[in-house]
């Protein structure tokens, strides 16, 4: 006998849907988001040739200040005006360069370098490249002192003695805000462009001014003042020259800047020092009379007004 309510059951737990059917074929490609991976920052430092150029030209700077005060040492303290600043000059210069030999004169300057591609984003590389600050610093205090030697040897006035160096620390101060300026704005090269319209000033002054106050002193005085400031300003025309492929536009180095300045340090410093010097002791119309304080002091200055006084 046939159960009706059991050929039910196994009607309803026999059925089962049909399988499902899924189209073959070539699998398409579909083109992936692209990623931008992030790079590892870049550090442009000095290495052992920068260091090594940079103790080598401390030592250079710190014997010839030594060398520079004997040779005050053998001139009576009126002549010795000359002697005082180029050894100066030489003593600012040491201590810098034993700063940046330290590490204690540098910074890092945080750069980001965009590379725009034209079927993925934009890609950004951090650049850390190394300052020398200490360098500015040094810059700041010789280059006046420099400008200062040149004008007491063509008789500038005060006036342009004074448009002179001001020009100069403006053009220093301005190349330092350009060495920590931005990368691809106008901002790091307006700063640039400043400093170079403030170096023509001084060009202006040694090159038009000096020449000719140099000239009345004499025709020996005229033909030294233009071959020395000439050198001089060749030499200081090459510093923005190496700033442009190095800080501005990082072409060169850290290792191939320290290099170029010290070069240019060299000649500008101990190599002009002993230029004037030697012939400053050779030719007596570039001496500069600086009695009075220099010579004397103020006690002896007071001394001789009372005489005065009393004999009137």
């Amino acid at each position: 006998m046939i159960n009706p309510i059991e050929e039910v059951l196994k009607k309803t737990s026999t059925y089962s849907l049909p399988n499902p059917t899924f189209p073959t074929g070539t699998p398409t490609s579909v083109p992936g988001i692209p990623s931008v991976v992030p790079s590892h920052p870049t550090y442009e430092v000095a290495h052992h040739a920068g260091k090594t150029t940079l103790w080598v030209v401390f030592v250079l700077m710190t014997i010839s200040s030594a060398v520079f005060a004997a040779m005050s040492w053998r001139v009576p303290v009126g002549k010795r005006l000359y002697h005082v600043i180029t050894t100066l000059i030489t003593i600012f210069a040491a201590i810098s360069y034993f700063a940046m030999a330290t590490g204690a004169g540098t910074s890092l300057n945080h750069i980001v370098h965009r590379t725009v591609n034209k079927h993925v984003p934009d890609t950004y590389d951090e650049i850390y490249r190394q300052v020398y600050w200490a360098r500015y610093v040094d810059w700041s205090l010789t280059t006046p002192l420099l400008l200062l030697d040149l004008a007491l040897l063509a008789g500038l006035n005060g006036a342009h003695i004074t448009m002179a160096v001001i020009a100069d620390l403006i053009m220093i101060l301005t190349g330092l805000f350009a060495a920590f300026g931005t990368e691809g704005t106008p901002q790091k090269w307006g700063w640039y462009t400043i400093a170079c319209v403030a170096y023509l000033v001084v060009v202006w002054h040694l090159g038009v001014n000096g020449r000719v106050t140099a000239a009345a002193k004499g025709s020996k005085v005229g033909k030294f003042f233009a071959a020395i400031a000439g050198f001089t300003l060749i030499i200081w025309t090459a510093y923005p020259i190496v700033w442009g492929i190095a800080d501005g536009a990082r072409i060169v180095s850290v290792d191939g800047e320290i290099m170029a300045y010290a070069v240019l340090d060299i000649l500008a410093k101990p190599v002009f020092g002993f230029w004037l010097l030697i012939t400053h002791s050779r030719m007596s119309a570039t001496h500069v009379d600086v009695g009075g304080f220099w010579t004397n002091g103020l006690s002896r200055e007071g001394a001789l007004r009372l005489d005065d006084d009393d004999g009137a």
